[in-house]
């Protein structure tokens, strides 16, 4: 299943906007920062990058019974493996 890359703009630029966390995070490394600061980022590019993750199986999945395919040409056990590869 390819994804179609209109759909996937929206999961592109939250990927973008967690590489910008991810090196705010760095920053704030290097600049020594407050522990609990840098884990509160870190957190958050962290749920950032599994919403990303997650919004791209449900877009092949639904992509995969919307266009015409039935529920028994998608290789359900693939999708679990992919969802499941999240948690």
């Amino acid at each position: 299943m390819e994804l179609d890359p209109k759909e996937m703009t929206p999961v592109i630029n939250r990927i973008k906007r967690a590489r910008g966390q991810l090196d705010g995070v760095l920053r704030m490394l290097a600049d020594g920062r407050d522990c609990e600061d840098v884990v509160t980022q870190l957190a958050a590019v962290s749920r950032a990058l599994d919403r990303a993750g997650f919004a791209i199986v449900a877009t092949g999945l639904q992509q995969c019974l919307t266009n015409g395919d039935d529920i028994d040409s998608v290789d359900v056990k693939k999708m679990e493996k992919l969802f499941l590869s999240l948690a």
